[in-house]
């Protein structure tokens, strides 16, 4: 379930940040979001809007400065952004497979992937992990096979 209007000013308030239109717009939309969003799917999903698209990138940046929102891909140069939830888990803790062809970013079921557990002195200090697969997708796979 997203949460509503109201968790989202709280959760920016609650990490030191104001809650402005621009950047409660794209804290909304990284929380509804299905799948990690570059940049450019952020604002064209956002439409015509008060702001300019700088001003939807820098609150990208504040997001994930925050720890509001994390970069779970870069692949192909591009920042995939996603929400974290209120406990600090991202939206997408689970393995990822971008395409080296289409740049597409696919989330996986988190059995496709075990996750290894860190043990010992490292396990206080970790943050975050991540999982990302890299090769061609079946949309990609089958458009070759058509030609």
């Amino acid at each position: 379930m997203s949460p509503d209007k109201q968790d989202i000013r709280d959760r920016l308030h609650r990490a030191g940040l104001r809650a402005t239109a621009p950047r409660t717009a794209v804290f909304a939309l990284l929380s509804d979001a299905s799948r990690p969003l570059a940049f450019h799917e952020v604002a064209d999903a956002l439409g015509d809007t008060d702001w300019d698209r700088a001003t939807t990138y820098r609150n990208l940046v504040r997001l994930t400065d925050a720890g509001l929102a994390r970069v779970v891909s870069r692949a192909g140069g591009m920042a995939r952004y996603t929400a974290v939830r209120d406990g600090g888990e991202s939206e997408h803790a689970h393995p990822h497979f971008v395409c080296s062809e289409c740049g597409g970013v696919s989330c996986l079921p988190q059995a496709t992937v075990p996750v290894p557990r860190v043990r010992g002195k490292w396990s206080a200090s970790v943050r975050q992990a991540s999982i990302q697969l890299q090769g061609r997708c079946p949309s990609c796979l089958d458009r070759e096979g058509a030609r």
